[in-house]
């Protein structure tokens, strides 16, 4: 190479029509030197606009480089030590610098952890249902998603309520299944409080199970199960399609309402997240739902066709309310009689003037 200003007057001198000898002379350099910049197209390069080439660094000694090998060694055999302890280490081995040129050194001989690789675990047709509540901050509120996945084929169902309470989710599930047109053999479930009262399986104990709910998925026929705590990506079906949902649909929509909201989700179901070619499968879940997994599904025999929540309000109401010594105690000392109170029982609560009961949720 070359400078720049070499370069501009060996131009200019050919330019001017002196001798190849002339021009060595004058620039010191050999005459072979200048033919061969000729031959090889150098004057034709914009030296100027090349990028700038620095040599590597030597190397400067560390007051640490003594260290080294203990570091090393160290950090093999405890590779989460942190950098205060190891600072500790080496001034008791007499290492006289400060932590920052230690902090340093050890982000670099820290070994890198091996990614532990997750296993996918896919089930047959018909056989699992994840299912799951989503949280979102609408303009007029808070609303919550129910969200349920068959495992097999993505097929998502879900619906905006006001709560996540237990009455709520066995309403959703109930529309689930008649949506699906059958039921799963399994439902997994997060830890959502409505299903599990207590998980002691960290401790060594067991898990218990809203009994209410159980009876419920006695009645339908399907077997609950509930992920270990934090272990929420065994339920990654259900986890993805939240985020999903928040970036296809939510992201940038406007609503009018609860009913708006419903209509608009419902639109977005049949028309873009069931149709869409899945990620995983390579396939639409809607396909793969009609073709292999709909003729799995547990169908719903002729005695669970009623409805469960309908049918244990029936029962209640048949019942009466139960009443205890103190409740009859006050009912004497008002006056009133039991005939009295189940007429009001019978008639519901009173509604403000002008008002009418709403839909059901």
């Amino acid at each position: 190479m070359y400078g720049s200003e070499r370069h501009v007057l060996l131009r200019h001198y050919l330019e001017a029509g002196l001798s190849k000898t002339a021009i060595a002379e004058r620039l010191g350099l050999d005459r072979s030197t200048i033919h061969r910049w000729i031959r090889a197209g150098d004057l034709e390069r914009d030296v100027d606009a090349e990028a700038v080439r620095y040599r590597p660094r030597p190397p400067r000694p560390s007051k640490l480089d003594p260290y080294v090998p203990l570091l090393q060694e160290r950090l093999t055999e405890y590779p989460e030590l942190t950098g205060v302890r190891l600072f500790a280490e080496v001034r008791a081995a007499g290492y006289a610098g400060g932590v920052s040129q230690l902090r340093a050194l050890v982000r670099r001989l820290r070994p890198v952890p091996p990614i532990a690789e997750l296993v996918r675990f896919e089930t047959p047709p018909g056989h699992q249902a994840q299912v799951d509540f989503a949280r979102f901050l609408l303009p007029w509120g808070v609303r919550y998603a129910l969200l349920v996945v068959l495992s097999y084929s993505r097929l998502l169902w879900l619906r905006f309520v006001l709560r996540q309470d237990l009455r709520t989710l066995l309403t959703g599930l109930e529309a689930a299944f008649a949506s699906f047109g059958g039921v799963p053999r399994e439902l997994l479930f997060d830890q959502m409080k409505a299903v599990i009262t207590r998980d002691g399986r960290l401790e060594g104990g067991r898990l218990v199970t809203n009994a209410e709910f159980l009876r419920f998925a006695h009645h339908w026929g399907f077997r609950p199960r509930a992920c270990r705590p934090y272990r929420a990506q065994t339920k990654g079906k259900v986890e993805r399609p939240i985020r999903y949902l928040r970036q296809s649909f939510l992201y940038g929509r406007r609503f009018a309402g609860d009913g708006d909201l419903q209509a608009q989700v419902e639109h977005w179901l049949a028309t873009v997240a069931n149709v869409r070619r899945h990620a995983t499968t390579l396939e639409r879940p809607v396909e793969r739902f009609e073709r292999d997994e709909r003729p799995t599904l547990q169908p719903s025999p002729p005695d669970r066709t009623a409805r469960w929540c309908s049918s244990r309000r029936s029962r209640h109401h048949g019942r009466g309310p139960r009443r205890s010594p103190r409740s009859r105690s006050s009912i004497a000392r008002s006056g009133s009689t039991p005939s009295s109170r189940a007429a009001r029982h019978e008639s519901g609560p009173a509604l403000p003037a002008g008002s009418a009961p709403g839909p059901a949720r």
